[in-house]
């Protein structure tokens, strides 16, 4: 689409701001000359400003964020509420609420305009993995060198969002924030869930809020696939944790589950035979352990624990440097995968 075909449609559509802001922006409600809401997700609050008149500070529709900084037209809010990634459905849409005729006749159908993901969904994290990028050059990047890993091959369950939604509690406004996006995934590699990890604006480290991970989706059985997983795979907590032991094991599968719970309740891919659970040292931990040991020997999988010197096999890597972790992993391994694994980094 042109972009005076779009600036077309923004003003056709600046001329029923109000219109558009009962429809896509229905949990917030007019104040004067402009329309208030939480954000333009249609978050309930009073922090967004929607101009419903053309005036000297500028045209209809134009909107702003007090508590972001964000700023847009009403193809923004149609685009945000509505969760659209592709800029044509977004299109599509403003034109069905015209009612405006489509300038060229369309070969098939249209398909039916998206509808916003529930929060926390499936359909949600599907879409925010899909609005997010590859993590090479990004701050994603900079964030796990900083903490030593710096061997991200088979890493693309893993993206970088420059711009991802954080809401402190339900009484304070939304803030944004980078953040690590990685998608949990079903043993056919489908979708389940996302994991966000919000980080600093200099990528040195996680963001300086109240909660720096949280996750979305269906999580239980699921984890963060890393590498193609065989005869032979690991599992454990953290993200960092499990890149950690790529660092000494770069061509093992692991599977990060995210917590301990999580981690517990994992599922086995078919062709499973040893397992190797990266344990954390602390309780939590000691039960996840545990409780898959005794879900793996049921399975006909053996199970070997895999335990770090400090808290956890990152803190090793950051605080003992690479030597050390591999000189800790390595009685821990069963013989035959010190050769097949650890071979090319030792």
């Amino acid at each position: 689409m042109a972009r005076s075909d779009a600036s077309d449609l923004a003003h056709r559509l600046g001329r029923e701001a109000e219109a558009v802001c009962r429809h896509y922006l229905a949990n917030g409600r007019r104040q004067g000359s402009y329309w208030q809401v939480g954000d333009v997700r249609n978050t309930p609050g009073r922090s967004m400003f929607v101009r419903l008149r053309d005036s000297s500070k500028g045209p209809a529709g134009k909107w702003t964020d007090a508590a972001t900084g964000e700023h847009g037209d009403l193809l923004d809010i149609i685009r945000e509420s509505c969760g659209f990634v592709d800029f044509a459905d977004v299109v599509a849409e403003a034109r069905r609420f015209l009612s405006l005729p489509h300038p060229e006749p369309e070969p098939a159908p249209r398909k039916p305009a998206s509808t916003p993901a529930p929060t926390g969904s499936t359909e949600a994290a599907r879409r925010l993995f899909a609005m997010s990028q590859p993590i090479a050059g990004t701050l994603v990047e900079t964030y796990l060198r900083k903490r030593g890993i710096t061997a991200l091959h088979g890493t693309g369950s893993l993206r970088f969002h420059p711009r991802c939604y954080y809401r402190p509690d339900e009484y304070r406004p939304t803030e944004t924030w980078p953040a690590m996006i990685a998608a949990v995934t079903d043993l056919d590699g489908r979708i389940t869930g996302a994991h966000r990890t919000w980080l600093a604006p200099d990528g040195a480290g996680k963001a300086p809020i109240g909660t720096q991970r949280k996750a979305m989706g269906d999580l239980l059985g699921h984890a963060v696939r890393i590498g193609v997983p065989g005869t032979v795979m690991a599992a454990g907590e953290g993200i960092e944790t499990m890149l950690s032991l790529r660092q000494v094991l770069p061509d093992l599968a692991v599977a990060p589950a995210l917590s301990a719970a999580h981690l517990a309740a994992i599922l086995f891919p078919p062709e499973l035979r040893r397992l190797y659970i990266v344990r954390d040292n602390d309780p939590a931990g000691d039960g996840a352990r545990d409780s898959l040991i005794d879900r793996a020997s049921a399975a006909g999988i053996e199970a070997i624990v895999l335990s770090p010197a400090m808290g956890d096999l990152n803190e090793d890597l950051r605080h003992l440097g690479l030597d050390a972790l591999r000189a800790g992993l390595r009685p821990q391994l069963a013989p035959e995968d010190v050769v097949r694994f650890m071979s090319l980094a030792a």
